[in-house]
């Protein structure tokens, strides 16, 4: 890659979000190309504070005029450069927690709206037991059911297929060809949470400071404010002096 090419994209990324305006612009892991500046060595650090330095200057040249929205995505809000989640840029602060009872539900049946399952299979129990989990893992236990099933159909039919001597496999459909409750457990077994709660309370405590910040902020009064006399200066208080 060229000198400047980068800082060459970003501008050309911001104009073609302008022209398209009103327009929404989400960089998805923006911690990739957002981290503090200077905390790298070498000439990859100066090339990465020259990006960061020209996404700025692009955010701030956006202009009321344009309807432009910029959204940054990330699992590292710490190692996020300052300047970037200063007001007037990306000011607006939203954690995503992991999904509730509710959200696990509502992924699993996402998930499964195409598959055929047992009326056994108890959704409710599988996202109660699933707390803790994030989408991804809750995806990855209904795409495994869904391949053991897949393989026990495969080979029945090929046992059918050799008791009977025919040459050719045919694939039926029959109530056995089904996502069981056995597959789920078996799923389960081998489950994993991507997320350990060592990272969730570091999210939290990210969370709260943000929120410690925003409130010592929204308590200033102009009652604690020092009065200024017409002279443009304030009062001296002689009885510190005393």
């Amino acid at each position: 890659m060229w000198f400047g090419e980068s800082e060459a994209n970003v501008r050309e990324l911001f104009d073609k979000a302008r022209a398209a305006a009103p327009c929404i612009l989400f960089f998805d892991e923006i911690d990739s190309i957002a981290k503090a500046r200077g905390s790298g060595g070498g000439g990859a650090s100066e090339a990465g504070d020259r990006v960061i330095n020209q996404i700025l200057t692009e955010i701030d040249g956006v202009g009321s005029k344009k309807t432009v929205f910029v959204i940054g995505a990330t699992n590292r809000p710490d190692v996020l450069d300052a300047a970037i989640t200063r007001p007037g840029r990306l000011d607006q602060l939203i954690y995503i927690p992991l999904p509730d009872k509710k959200s696990r539900r509502a992924i699993l049946d996402s998930c499964l709206r195409k598959s055929p399952i047992e009326e056994a299979v108890n959704l409710d129990s599988i996202a109660e037991v699933t707390k803790g989990f994030s989408g991804a893992d809750i995806t990855e236990i209904c795409q495994r059911a869904a391949k053991l099933a897949i393989r026990e159909s495969i080979a029945r039919d090929r046992a059918n297929m050799e008791a009977s001597g025919a040459k050719k496999m045919v694939l039926g459909f029959g109530p056995e060809d089904m996502i069981l409750a056995r597959h789920f457990e078996e799923a389960m077994a081998n489950a994993r949470r991507s997320v350990p709660d060592s990272a969730v309370r570091k999210y939290e405590s990210y969370v709260q400071k943000m929120q410690s910040n925003a409130e010592s902020a929204s308590s200033f009064s102009f009652d604690d404010a020092v009065p200024i006399d017409d002279s443009g200066e304030s009062p001296v208080n002689e009885d510190i002096y005393s």
